[in-house]
């Protein structure tokens, strides 16, 4: 899970990014923080799907 300074700092770029628009530094860190959450995300996906035990 990422932290909620990581969180928080995804959602305002995001806003930004519709409202004001990012420069190129900033969209390098959205970037990069997208590209961490959705690793983030997978693998407690995939623990979840590795814990489901199927019966017949």
């Amino acid at each position: 899970m990422l932290s909620k300074d990581k969180l928080d700092r995804i959602n305002y770029l995001a806003k930004k990014s519709k409202t004001e628009g990012l420069n190129d530094l900033e969209k390098q860190e959205q970037k990069k923080l997208r590209e961490e959450y959705l690793r983030k995300f997978r693998q407690n996906f995939k623990k979840q799907l590795d814990c489901i035990k199927f019966e017949n």
